[in-house]
């Protein structure tokens, strides 16, 4: 990644260490955010419109992700929702997109 924010990030790593949220499937949570940060960095969105759409491409592999998690008797339940959430913001912070609404973000979210 260009970006030293990103660069530096741990996503997910809250959830790390809780035997609730398989490793595993935590690392494929991780994937699906930086290759949203790449697909950011490569086709530089030009502004929220363009942004979003990154976003709500991204939450959709969640939603997919989500089946997999239960399957392993898992969930993302209040606190891993919120989480998750909180890591696409900080994706568009760190991307200048200071003025992206959190629940624009995540709006085809299904967790």
């Amino acid at each position: 990644m260009n970006n030293a924010k990103v660069a530096e990030r741990e996503f997910l790593a809250g959830r790390y260490g809780d035997a609730y949220f398989p490793d595993r499937l935590l690392d494929k949570g991780r994937e699906i955010l930086l290759r949203l940060c790449l697909r950011i960095e490569t086709e530089q969105p030009a502004d929220l419109a363009a942004l979003y759409a990154m976003t709500h491409a991204a939450t959709e592999e969640f939603n997919t992700l989500q089946e997999e998690f239960y399957a392993a008797g898992s969930e993302f339940e209040t606190v891993a929702r919120d989480a998750i959430a909180e890591e696409f913001w900080f994706v568009a912070q760190a991307y200048g997109f200071t003025d992206a609404d959190l629940e624009e973000l995540v709006a085809p979210s299904d967790w």
